[in-house]
């Protein structure tokens, strides 16, 4: 394991001011930064990532369809629309889409989830900045778009080590994966963790919602909030993310476990404490198949979250090299 560069602050050294939320790292790239901790990912580190993870060439893509929620979205946001207009009398095509950027893959950006006592967001920035008389593009999804969020990725299949080490789990019941488990995933996979790496964990959610039959959907949908499987919320997992990664995601709709069952939440800490991108809903299937081939669990990652100035969220548009 790469150890984390002395010029990041413990865990314990958070929050980085007197009065600042909890675990919060405010300032620590300056008062006025939209970037979080994507800013570990320098120049040095993706281009050794790139060198390094980037052998055959083989591309996996890991978007789920934009359409994919396309009956009952979780979480009771907008299905995608999609429309297609025949520009007669030519023989020529536009469309119009319309969506919810969070009902399929997507990076929740820093305008997405605040401090909820403290009602503010990354760095300080509140609601009146986002929807007031004065209001910017502050924090917005835009931010991340000009560089992307690139480097190297780890996938942690959780679904493959807890299959094939008799763990029980549901991923549409409330369950917490513990520290313990990933560390053992890891381990098991011979996965080393590199500072600055970005870390995504599969469930298998995208096999066991297709096996869903429609009314089981629609009675799990009416569910709010809904119940589902995640990382555990604790000072220990954050220090273990804080200590090693730039992002994080998962193929399951919120990556933490879901509803919170303690006063810590991790949207809170990475989103409005850290300004750490949490992925979620990403496609693992293939990727996971692509590991198993190739009894390698890290490769390039490559996103580029869409260019909207004070967006939420995005699509990840993301591929992964190997």
């Amino acid at each position: 394991m790469t150890s984390c560069p002395a010029t990041v602050p413990k865990f314990s050294d958070l929050p980085l001011n007197a009065g600042d939320p909890p675990h919060s790292a405010w300032g620590l790239y300056g008062k006025d930064d939209q970037l979080g901790t994507l800013n570990r990912q320098t120049d040095k580190i993706v281009a050794a990532a790139a060198r390094e993870e980037i052998k055959s060439g083989t591309r996996i893509s890991l978007n789920w369809p934009l359409d994919a929620q396309s009956k009952i979205p979780f979480f009771g946001r907008h299905i995608f629309h999609k429309e297609i207009i025949h520009k007669a009398p030519r023989t020529v095509n536009d469309d119009v889409w319309t969506f919810n950027t969070q009902s399929s893959s997507q990076w929740d950006g820093l305008r997405h989830f605040a401090y909820q006592k403290e009602k503010k967001f990354y760095n300080g920035v509140t609601l009146d900045d986002i929807h007031g008389p004065n209001k910017s593009n502050v924090n917005g999804i835009h931010a991340w778009s000009e560089k992307g969020i690139v480097g190297r990725g780890i996938l942690l299949d959780y679904r493959r080590w807890a299959t094939a080490n008799n763990v029980p789990f549901e991923i549409f019941e409330a369950g917490a994966i513990p520290l313990k488990h990933l560390k053992a995933v890891a381990e098991s996979q011979g996965t080393e963790i590199k500072f600055g790496d970005i870390l995504i964990i599969r469930v298998g959610y995208m096999e066991a919602f297709r096996r869903l039959s429609e009314e089981k959907l629609m009675t799990l949908a009416k569910v709010v909030p809904p119940n589902l499987i995640g990382v555990e919320q604790s000072e220990e997992m954050l220090e273990w993310i804080w200590d090693n990664f730039s992002a994080v995601a998962g193929d399951h709709p919120a990556f933490e476990a879901w509803p919170c069952k303690k006063d810590l939440s991790l949207h809170e800490v990475l989103l409005a404490g850290w300004g750490m991108p949490i992925g979620e809903l990403f496609d693992l299937e293939k990727l996971a198949q692509q590991c198993e081939k190739e009894q390698r669990w890290s490769f390039f990652l490559a996103s580029e979250p869409c260019n909207v100035p004070g967006g939420v969220a995005s699509p990840p548009n993301v591929i992964a090299i190997f």
